[in-house]
Parts: C-alpha cells; structure tokens; sequence
C-alpha cells in the first residue's frame, strides 16, 4: 500500500507508524506496566519511563544492548525484525549487572537509503542533516517549509518512510499484531483534496489518540498545501486551496505555502 499511496499524488502518504494509536502512549504505558510488575517483585525503587519523551540517546542504548546496529540511514537495524519497530526504555537506580554486548554492522556496501532520500537528507553514511529530512520538515518544523524542499516533498504530509521501505533488511519484518497500531480510517490511503477540505474540528476528532494531532491543524494544512502544489494541475484543487486561503487569510504562513501551491498548480496547466 506504501507504493500506491507514493505513486499517487492526488493521495496523502502519512508516515506507518503515524497510522494508528499514538506509539508514545502505548509504550509508556506498557513500560509503566513492566515497572510496577518489578516493583510488586521487589518493593518500591526509583524510575522513569521514556519513549522519544526526553533527550535520552535511546538508538545508542539500544546498539550497546544488543538490540541491532545504527544503519547508514541512522536508525536501528535488527536482524529479525529490520528498522520497523519502537524504542523505549526504563531508567532506574536499580544496581543492575552490566551487560556487554558487540554487535556488527551488518550494512556492507549498501547505499540504497542515501540514494533513495527525496531530499537528500542523509549527507554522508550514518549522518542526517535533519534540516533537509521531511519528517523533520512535516512534523518538528514550526514555521515555512523552505521552498527549496517543498517540490521533493511531493505527497508526504506527516513524516517520511523512503529510508525504510528501501531498505533490505526490512524484509524480514512482520506485520504488528498490536492492535492499537492497526491503520486507522480514513489514514490509510487518504484524498489530499478530502483531507484538506477538513475543518479543526473534523481534525481532532479523526486523530484523536494519534501522533498526528501534535502537529496541530494549521501545520496539517501547511503540509496538505505543499502536496496540493505537487498534485497534477486541476480546476478542483485550485479551488479547495483559493477556498482556504480565504478561510486563513490571517495567517501568514499558511497563505505562503498556498500560494505557492497555487502558483505550481498554474505553472502545470500551463505546461500541458
């Protein structure tokens, strides 16, 4: 289905680990459940619970455990289950024995990910400039998508998975069986017309419970403009956008990034 939506533009690629319950949640409270597990075992001692919560170096913990290597793409690579998967972790004052573990690099002369990255994210093996990686520029980035990005951006509006899906080691993945990361509709294969067509309201009640809702409705339209400018040139998407800018044309931002999604839409006619 990642193919499809990709080769889509009129369709909305959302990130797959954005497609159902929000990981945060179901982590911490799993973790939680695992703490008061060991607490009931030995009595009360002191911890905390993190899953991409605080500027714990989780991938790094995670290699020195033995859990995988960092791939060229920068995230972690197990061997049975490829880069598809959650990290999280407990920190405690417990006196816990040291474990060592070595794992190798298991990579080779594969470049697949820094070849496939739209924005050519990943500069050098191992190293990303998260300034030019579309999960940044859909999610962590608060105000305009560079201009310079937005064409490569093409049709994903919250995050990026081109690393992934490419990768080899990620056949050896399995579909989740945890239900609260089952796809939700209508996230799975989305009409950006549709999508941008809906009001805040219409937002929060479709992600409630998902990752997607901290980026707030004014970025969700930011990103769904951009696509809308990458989408082939029609008389209905220059009205949805017209019709939006009107609705928001307060904010700066968001009147940027329609018009220039506006002014591609243009250019596209012009060209056929």
């Amino acid at each position: 289905l990642s193919d499809t939506v990709l080769a889509n533009p009129e369709m909305a690629y959302i990130s797959r680990y954005a497609l159902g319950r929000d990981y945060h949640k179901v982590m911490r409270k799993r973790l939680q459940k695992l703490a008061d597990k060991i607490k009931s075992s030995i009595g009360d001692f002191g911890h905390r619970a993190f899953v991409d919560s605080a500027p714990v170096l989780e991938k790094a913990l995670a290699e020195k455990s033995g859990l995988g290597w960092i791939g060229k793409h920068s995230n972690l690579i197990n061997q049975k289950a490829g880069s598809w998967f959650f990290l999280g972790e407990i920190y405690t004052d417990l006196p816990l024995p040291v474990t060592e573990h070595t794992t190798e690099e298991h990579c080779g002369s594969c470049t697949t990910c820094i070849d496939i990255c739209p924005t050519k994210a990943i500069v050098a093996p191992y190293k990303v400039d998260a300034r030019r990686c579309i999960s940044y520029l859909t999610i962590e980035l608060h105000g305009s998508i560079p201009v310079e990005f937005r064409k490569d951006i093409g049709n994903r509006i919250y995050g990026c998975d081109d690393c992934q899906l490419c990768c080899p080691w990620n056949r050896f993945s399995q579909p989740t069986t945890e239900e609260d990361f089952f796809t939700r509709h209508p996230l799975d294969a989305p009409d950006l017309i549709e999508l941008f067509s809906w009001t805040e309201e219409t937002f929060l009640k479709n992600t409630e419970g998902s990752a997607i809702r901290r980026i707030g409705y004014l970025r969700w339209l930011r990103n769904i403009a951009v696509a809308l400018g990458n989408a082939p040139a029609s008389k209905k998407t220059v009205n949805v956008l017209q019709q939006k800018k009107l609705e928001f044309s307060d904010n700066e931002m968001l009147a940027e990034h329609i018009d220039w999604a506006l002014a591609r839409q243009r250019a596209m006619k012009n060209e056929k």
